[in-house]
């Protein structure tokens, strides 16, 4: 087989694969009403696991972890049509959301409105950098 033909087939091979995203929580009970209660997701508990299912968006998997590291990245991007009103929502739901400085200065709700979408982060109950961006 050629390196041609094995690349072709390689592609072939994971195209038609149903991909999910996957992070890691140490505690799945916290989680799971996080996503669920205060998100308003659809969440379900299968096997000790975070199944979660945003509507017309990729599947999540949420695993437990002993020794949890929260990611220092955003692990899961919302788009939404008005920030700062999901902000308001949010935020009367609980959630806090971050305050950040320099290239990616935020205003007194969390919202950085410079470079880039409007956009603004929070975290999981495990830490995890979690967005809502606004979509035009």
């Amino acid at each position: 087989m050629t390196p041609q033909e094995t690349n072709t087939q390689t592609r072939g091979t994971l195209r038609e694969s149903p991909a999910f995203i996957g992070f890691s929580v140490d505690d799945v009970a916290k989680a799971k009403a996080f996503y669920g209660d205060v998100l308003g997701l659809d969440v379900r508990d299968e096997g000790g696991m975070l199944h979660i299912h945003p509507r017309g968006g990729t599947p999540v998997l949420v695993y437990p972890k002993p020794n949890h590291q929260p990611a220092t990245f955003t692990i899961l991007n919302f788009p939404v049509a008005d920030v700062e009103r999901t902000v308001d929502e949010l935020g009367a739901r609980g959630v806090r959301f971050e305050q950040y400085g320099g290239e990616i200065q935020t205003d007194k709700k969390g919202i950085h409105r410079g470079r880039g979408p409007v956009i603004a982060w929070f975290k999981d109950p495990a830490g995890n950098i979690l967005s809502v961006l606004e979509t035009k």
